[in-house]
């Protein structure tokens, strides 16, 4: 095919992407909490697509938080932040990423024309919602020495990583989750800069890399470290052997450098929280695509030593999805259905529990979730932090919005919220890889 006629394809792709789809049919609400509402699969040759325009934040303009918060730009400038960490001294550390080439000869969804046009076109829109910038492989430090809420020291730590996003500091070690590796460099407390070169502790599922993020927690007694790694594809079009041990949570024992497979069947997870006071992991998890505005809801859960969530073959238990062939029974009756729904499409990254240190009593029990919005969805779901309560050590009630207005009124997308942190005083920082800041949500002091 020459390029004027892949070109005039390629317009038409993106002109039906965009045309075609359902729309929701039942109220957003209704995707929410721990027995969310799972209408009949909608099937199209076309995805639904809705998807909103990076334009960034205009002048000084910036999320609002609830009465009480005040809203800063931690720091601003940033190359696709994506991750945020605190170190104990206070200093935050940002992961400035995104997704790494795809190696030589590989394809994502299969092969044939239309294959190609629905790539094709789906590259356009990531790049106009500003998700196809090269990747800056970077970790820059922000120290904010007076406490205004603004960092004036911003400077390069590490260099020269791949796609590096979720990091951990264990001892004198720090942990970093490339796309394709945990690595690990010495750290000295309080310094701005780390000339060591990464050593690698283990390598990880990559190829592909439909899903690239690679998060890492590090267990209380600092001796193991929990890795996550998404799905690498929608619902296993690339080929089963493609998903050798992906869509997983690792158990990676640090004495030994050995790892195991901790819970699988999830399909994109990727924050990970402690729950305070206990031994028991938390994660978020971006659930498949292509089934509809009402399926399927992202979710919050606990994660058990060596369950199986579903993917590909299920969601949510036993809900089987014909997509996938061929069958697995088995694979479907030993599925389990996560704790809590999110709503569908809002794409959960971030997740931490709070802290009573830096909010009040109405935000102190539960969890903030940084939702990177919806593109399968129609109307858009997601661009917001919100926060769950718990009760009982369980999540109670329904989400309620902490940060908003990362869309405008016209629907572009200012900001979108990616890792939630909190920083040394309790206060909420918010990667936002639109907006490139991060942001800074802290309780105002009587």
């Amino acid at each position: 095919m020459n390029a004027p006629s892949r070109l005039a394809l390629l317009i038409t792709a993106t002109a039906a992407l965009s045309a075609c789809g359902d729309s929701s049919k039942l109220p957003f609400q209704a995707g929410v909490g721990p027995s969310p509402q799972l209408p009949e699969p909608t099937a199209s040759l076309i995805p639904t697509l809705k998807v909103s325009k990076a334009v960034g934040w205009p002048g000084n303009a910036q999320p609002t938080a609830p009465d009480g918060f005040t809203v800063t730009a931690l720091a601003a400038d940033l190359d696709h932040p994506r991750w945020v960490y605190t170190l104990p001294n206070g200093d935050v550390l940002v992961a400035e990423s995104n997704h790494p080439p795809m190696p030589e000869g590989a394809t994502d969804g299969g092969t044939g024309l239309l294959a190609w046009a629905r790539r094709t076109a789906m590259g356009f829109v990531m790049g106009r919602v500003g998700a196809d910038t090269p990747s800056a492989d970077r970790i820059t430090l922000l120290r904010d020495a007076d406490g205004d809420g603004r960092a004036e020291v911003k400077s390069e730590f590490l260099g020269g990583l791949t796609s590096p996003f979720g990091m951990a500091l264990v001892g004198d070690e720090l942990y970093i989750g490339n796309a394709d590796a945990v690595v690990k460099v010495p750290y000295v407390r309080g310094q701005t800069h780390i000339d060591a070169v990464p050593v690698k502790v283990t390598d990880l599922p990559a190829g592909i890399n439909h899903h690239w993020t690679k998060n890492v927690l590090a267990n209380p007694e600092g001796t193991k470290l929990y890795v996550t790694v998404g799905s690498n594809s929608n619902v296993g079009e690339n080929g089963l052997d493609a998903e050798e041990g992906r869509a997983a949570i690792w158990e990676l024992d640090l004495a030994s450098g050995q790892k195991r497979l901790f819970a699988n069947g999830l399909r994109n997870p990727n924050g990970l929280a402690w729950k305070p006071g206990s031994t028991q992991l938390w994660t978020v998890v971006n659930e498949r695509d292509e089934i509809g505005s009402d399926l399927v809801p992202d979710y919050l859960t606990s994660v058990r030593d060596g369950a199986f969530y579903g993917w590909p073959w299920s969601y949510y238990g036993a809900h089987v999805d014909s997509r996938v062939q061929p069958p697995r029974p088995d694979k479907v009756a030993q599925a389990i259905a996560p704790d809590y729904a999110l709503g569908t499409h809002v794409a959960p990254l971030g997740l931490t529990f709070s802290d009573a240190r830096g909010m009040p009593a109405v935000f102190a029990d539960g969890v903030f979730v940084g939702e990177h919005g919806s593109w399968n969805r129609n109307p858009q779901a997601g661009y917001k932090v919100v926060f769950i309560p718990f009760r009982d050590g369980k999540p109670s009630g329904v989400p309620v919005d902490f940060l908003t207005g990362f869309l405008n009124g016209d629907g572009e997308a200012q900001g979108r919220p990616v890792g939630v942190a909190l920083d040394g005083q309790g206060a909420l920082l918010v990667a936002d890889d639109v907006g490139n800041k991060v942001w800074r949500v802290a309780r105002v002091r009587p």
